[in-house]
């Protein structure tokens, strides 16, 4: 390498970000072999399936509703078959926490007393070439239990005893994102396959070592197809490291509204490394609104904060995910709680607790094992409401809910959602969007706004529904129609009320949320235009340590 700004190749992996500090320990040719063998071996059949996505959206947009498949009828009518026991650490859920892998939330989660930490380096992490290497960092510190931070006003924080420390899950990124600072043959490696190989590949023994083993959570899944891609990753990764099968453990994400209707197959496609299903419902929302933005007010939502859980089609969503993942021996983890609770108003965290506990037991109550939190003060108040319901048991799995009947027509029932559009819905969406993606443009995919963490699910929804709304002609609840030309006046309001400051990306971010609100042809996701937008722009500037070490 000449110079700090060449490109360099290691077993055929061609690096083009600028190094920083430590990333020798991540990208060491052995792990860059591996994770080339991983790319070469799926890269083909993720393409195809990323175009099999289209054309099923396409056909869901076009008019045609998913039902459950006939092809797969005799995998969910065959009662003979389960996915595999509990692995050591997960086999109590009641309370997991969720957050990227800086070191500050890194320590802070694994304090917290919940008992997984959902390390996420999806949808509340900026994919910046420095998190997703300081991440691979920081997270096998924390296992070597050398991590430790200090604020720049001093305040310390460091790892309390062994013994009281969650088990740690991993959530890669998606299918959907590739890592375009890691390339073979030209052509960018999967980001999923980047961060779950450099995590697997340093960890796995060290995992299991310490009694426990190389668990993750599985994103954006839409189909049992895609399910089997990811558990011939791990029938690959685990042979190529001599690890025996069936180490590598799975939650999957059900958070799009076509892997709703596949949910049994997905447990099936992964049963040997599957550990349970999560009700993903942020995500869930932003697909369902994807999927269906064309078809007219039958599919058309209100306010966001009014599409709660108890929405009928919510709980038909919820209900048979439980039933799924019980008959087949997994485990069912409810949604997050985003509650940020303000320390400075009393009032105001007195009814957000309540709310969260509502929330809770309503989960626990339909047979979920566990549930997440995004906040560490919300894990005792999550804890407490499994607690009553568990009892010593560590979770729920012999509950059944044969109960429930699997109904395909009520997972779509979306015409008897209760709920108005309003014009302070409208305004929050905008200002919500437009703050989230100034945040995640500087490095920070998690972000609290009115006492909410948002992440890029939400800012997903704020930014669908306003194109849903436009392009649906949708009523106000005061009678108006809502037009591009009004919310382009809105958009202006609102632009003008934010509190600027010296650096911000507000300016970047008002022209990506534009990009992705008001385009005639609706984009994918938003966070594909704004990571490009990290590849137009000069290299992240090095500090002079990172030169040294470099």
């Amino acid at each position: 390498m000449n110079s700090f700004t060449d490109n360099f190749t290691i077993n055929g992996i061609t690096l083009t970000a600028q190094p920083i500090c430590r990333q020798n320990e991540v990208l060491t040719p052995d792990a860059l072999e591996f994770i080339g063998q991983l790319h070469r071996a799926t890269a083909d059949r993720r393409q195809e399936l990323m175009q099999a996505r289209h054309a099923r959206r396409n056909q869901i947009s076009s008019g045609q509703d998913p039902r459950f498949l006939p092809q797969t009828e005799a995998i969910r009518n065959d009662p003979s078959w389960r996915v595999a026991p509990p692995a050591p650490g997960l086999e109590d859920r009641r309370v997991e926490i969720t957050g990227p892998v800086d070191k500050k939330m890194t320590i802070n989660a694994l304090n917290s007393g919940a008992k997984v930490w959902l390390a996420d380096m999806e949808d509340s992490s900026t994919p910046t070439w420095r998190n997703v290497i300081q991440g691979q960092l920081n997270l096998t510190d924390a296992l070597e239990r050398r991590i430790d931070f200090t604020t720049p006003e001093g305040k310390e924080y460091k790892l309390k005893s062994a013994e009281d420390l969650p088990t740690i899950v991993v959530r890669p990124r998606g299918w959907h994102l590739p890592e375009k600072h890691m390339l073979i043959d030209g052509k960018p490696i999967a980001g999923g396959i980047v961060d779950f190989g450099l995590f697997f590949f340093h960890n796995a023994r060290r995992l299991l070592a310490q009694g426990k083993g190389p668990y993750f959570y599985l994103p954006k899944i839409e189909n049992h197809l895609e399910a089997r891609l990811w558990n011939d990753i791990f029938v690959l990764a685990q042979d190529l490291l001599g690890i025996p099968q069936g180490t590598i453990r799975a939650t999957v994400l059900i958070e799009t509204i076509t892997a709703a209707f596949e949910m049994e197959e997905i447990l099936y496609e992964l049963r040997d490394h599957a550990s349970g299903l999560n009700a993903g419902r942020w995500d869930y929302i932003f697909s369902l609104i994807k999927n269906f933005r064309t078809r007219g007010p039958r599919f058309v939502l209100p306010d966001r904060g009014q599409v709660t859980m108890t929405q009928p089609f919510m709980r038909a969503y919820t209900e048979q995910l439980v039933r799924a993942c019980h008959r087949r021996g997994a485990m069912a983890i409810g949604g997050m709680a985003a509650a940020v609770p303000n320390r400075k108003d009393e009032a105001a965290n007195t009814a957000s607790f309540e709310k969260v506990r509502a929330d809770k037991t309503r989960e626990a109550n339909d047979g979920f094992d566990g549930s997440w939190v995004a906040h560490p003060d919300l894990v005792p108040v999550c804890r407490s409401v499994f607690d009553e319901v568990l009892g010593d048991r560590p979770n729920q799995l012999d509950r059944s809910r044969e109960d429930v009947t699997p109904d395909d027509r009520a997972l779509i029932d979306i015409a008897s959602t209760e709920g108005t559009i309003t014009e302070s819905g409208v305004r929050l969406n905008i200002e919500v969007g437009i703050r989230y993606i100034e945040s995640w443009l500087r490095g920070n995919g998690a972000v609290a706004i009115h006492n909410l963490m948002e992440d890029a699910a939400t800012a997903e929804i704020s930014r669908s529904q306003l194109w849903q709304w436009i392009h649906s002609h949708a009523i106000v609840e005061n009678g108006d129609i809502i037009t591009r030309e009004w919310v382009e006046d809105l958009l202006d309001e609102e632009f003008a009320r934010l509190e600027r400051f010296d650096g911000d990306r507000f300016a970047d971010a008002r022209a990506i949320f534009e990009e992705v609100t008001l385009a005639e042809e609706f984009p994918t996701f938003l966070t594909i235009p704004a990571y490009a937008r990290f590849l137009t722009e000069a290299r992240e500037e090095a500090t002079e340590e990172e030169l040294v070490a470099a």
